[in-house]
Order: C-alpha cells, then structure tokens, then sequence
C-alpha cells in the first residue's frame, strides 16, 4: 500500500484555494535527490512536463462556412498547398506534410520543400490571410463547381487541431554507416557515422514521465500549441510493450498520443512549419502534460534522469525499418545531450531535432496557468493501453 495517496479532485481543490504546489520535471528531479520519494510525493502535487520538436502525423480540420451557391469541396488547396476534401461539403483536412505541387525551391532542388501544411497551420494560427480555393463536381444541393476567397482564421467556422500521433515516447537515435550522405525525416545524415541526431526532450517528456501512463488517457487536458487541447485517444503506432529499462522506461518508439485543440486559442510562437531538407514538410509542436502527482510512484517515474533513459541507435542508410537486434548498440539522453556520443568506438556529434529550451519553456508556462488557476486536472475517462492486443505492423515490398 501506498503512504500517500491523492485524487485528481483533491489536487483540483488546492488548486482553487492556492494551496498546490507545483513544479517542472527538471525541478522535481532535485527535490526527489533531495527528500526522497515518500517526501517528494506528500510534498509536490503537480509536475509539468513537455516536449517541442517535429511532429509529422499532424492536421488540422477547418470548416470554411458554406458558399453562394453551395459547394461540396471535392479538392480544397490553402496557398496552392492540397488539404483532403473527402469530407462533407465544406469541411477539410490539411496535413503537416502536404506538399505544393509546384514548390518553387523543389523545381530548382529536388527533394526540398519551403512551404507546406505544416506552414499553413503556423500563418492560420498567426492569423495570416491565405488563398483558399475549392472546388467540387456539382450537384442539385451543392451545384457549385468553384470557389475562391481570401481568408484568416477569423473566417472559418472551426479550426481544430487534429494530430494522430504526437509527443512520441522515446524514439530511436539515427545514424549513417553508408558512404553517401542521406535525407530523413531524422535529418542530414552524413556518410560513415560523421552525425547522429535524436529527437525528444529527454527528462522532461511527458511519456519519460509517466511510462505507464498511470495518469493519462482519453479527456487529459493539456498545454497545446500555446492553447489548451486534450488527448483525444492513444496515437497511431501506439506500442506500449516495446522492450523497457530497469526503470520502466522505453528504450525505443512506444506510446504516442492522438491530441486535439481549438486553433483559434493557439500561439504561433509555439506552433512552426519545418522544412526538413531532402523530406519535405513537417510541423514543430509544443506540447506540455500536467502530471498530478498522486503517490509515490508516480513521484518516482516523474524523477527520471536523462541518464536513466537509454536510447537504440539505428543505422538509417542500412537498417530502416528499424531492427532492435542492429549493432550499434544504445546510447543515454545525458550523453546525448552532453553533444557527443561513443558509437564503435567513435566520437559522434549528437544534434537535437527537438528543443529542450522549449520544453523547459512550456513547462513553466503550464505551471503559471496552474498556479493562476486557469488550468485544472482532468480525470481522463479511460486509461491509455498498457499493453496492445493487435497484431504489429508488417512490412510489404515496394519499388523504388
């Protein structure tokens, strides 16, 4: 049995009177070193976590109100960028990663890309105006075949953020054993192991945080993109049993979070379009997750050190898709971040694709909203899945 034990509502009412005490996760770290867990856990209520890096499964659906006549927007672009239209009448989804059809940096470099969804969602959320055009095939309730206008997020009916994956738990390092440099989504790779990059905020990520997710779920309410949105279900590639270290955490991709948000309560500053040489459109998100510190567990999980997190280094010119028996064995956030790691027996620089000095950031920015009591804990409805009751993934044969 537990020597502490909160609730969600019990925290929610210190909140209300000004009692909570509330802390980022790098804080949290000291005052475990310091008091212990059982202390740490009576002691501390809430610890704020958070990530900011690319995050490629990512849109948003816009509703554009309805045109004179009527339209059923078959094909819908926003500044030549295509979003999907094959959904009722008005309503559209732009993702990260469309691309123009005609980029003009693309002409004159294959590969490369200035301007994609990912920008469209950053110059909505910054209240830019863009072209939108649609067009659709005609019928008798919807007889309209074109239409064009100019518009800004004051201009649609909703705007919603809707990211299927988001805030991954852990992910793999990349590196480049070939003998010519490659261009991921992970990067710039340069040829026999001149760079490795990596992409999460280490100890202050949500799911380093919580790697059972005891705390989150269906209906958590949390910092996105500069405004509230909440986790809507587990995120596509959701593979919570992915093998763990002594301390429970991941040593590769595992859980993911399906997030979604109102646009229009959003900050640009927090929301960015990337352009990722030689892959083409993404987006860079913020994203921070409250987590209520209910007993001593919890406050352990949410003491975890960037060297209690190991990370699989995968060589991405020979071994994508990943294999978890490759040769290169793992690495730790400590040493990654530290901007150098050992592979075979070689000095490695180690670049970020994710900003930790953002994370901190945001991490502090919820705990204001926490402690001037415009944000409150939600209790989520169901847990996320601890353990996945489908089949994995198989990969098929396809031609270059």
């Amino acid at each position: 049995m537990f020597k502490v034990n909160k609730t969600v509502e019990e925290i929610n009412e210190k909140i209300k009177h000004g009692e909570a005490v509330i802390v980022n996760a790098e804080e949290m770290i000291d005052i475990v070193d310091k008091k212990g867990i059982i202390e740490a856990a009576k002691s501390v209520d809430v610890v704020t976590t958070a990530t900011f890096g690319t995050m490629c499964s990512s849109g948003a659906l816009i509703n554009f109100g309805h045109t004179k006549p009527k339209i059923k927007a078959s094909e819908v672009y926003l500044n030549d960028v295509a979003a999907y239209g094959g959904l009722a009448a008005v309503d559209a989804y732009i993702g990260a990663t469309a691309v123009k059809a005609k980029d003009p940096l693309n002409a004159v470099h294959p590969g490369r890309f200035e301007y994609g969804g990912g920008h469209v969602i950053e110059d909505l959320i910054a209240g830019k105006k863009l072209k939108l055009i649609a067009k659709g095939y005609g019928t008798d309730c919807y007889p309209s075949k074109y239409a064009e206008m100019e518009i800004t997020i004051d201009d649609l009916k909703q705007a919603t953020l809707a990211n299927p994956r988001n805030a991954y738990q852990n992910y793999s390092v990349a590196i480049n054993t070939t003998d010519k440099t490659i261009y991921t989504y992970m990067g710039v790779l340069k040829p026999k192991i001149a760079n490795a990059t990596y992409s999460s905020a280490g100890q202050m990520s949500p799911l380093m945080n919580d790697p059972f997710y005891l705390t989150l779920g269906i209906g958590t309410k949390i910092f996105l993109g500069g405004g509230t949105g909440y986790i809507v279900y587990n995120g596509t590639q959701h593979n919570p049993d992915e093998k763990r270290n002594n301390r429970g955490v991941p040593m590769t991709g595992a859980g993911a979070l399906a997030v979604m948000g109102d646009m229009k309560n959003m900050n640009s500053k927090y929301i960015k379009g990337a352009s990722i040489l030689g892959y083409g459109a993404s987006l860079s998100i913020g994203i921070g997750v409250p987590i209520p510190v209910l007993n001593e567990e919890i406050a352990f999980f949410t003491s975890v050190k960037d060297e209690d997190i190991d990370a699989y280094i995968f060589d991405y010119g020979y071994d994508y898709p990943r294999r978890i028996d490759n040769n290169y064995g793992l690495t730790n956030y400590r040493d990654l971040r530290s901007g150098q790691i050992t592979v075979k027996g070689k000095t490695v620089p180690a670049t970020p694709l994710s900003s930790y000095y953002m994370a901190l950031e945001i991490s502090e920015k919820l705990k204001e909203w926490i402690m001037d009591k415009k944000f409150y804990l939600t209790q989520y409805a169901e847990q996320l899945p601890t353990s996945k009751d489908y089949e994995p993934m198989k990969y098929v044969k396809g031609n270059i």
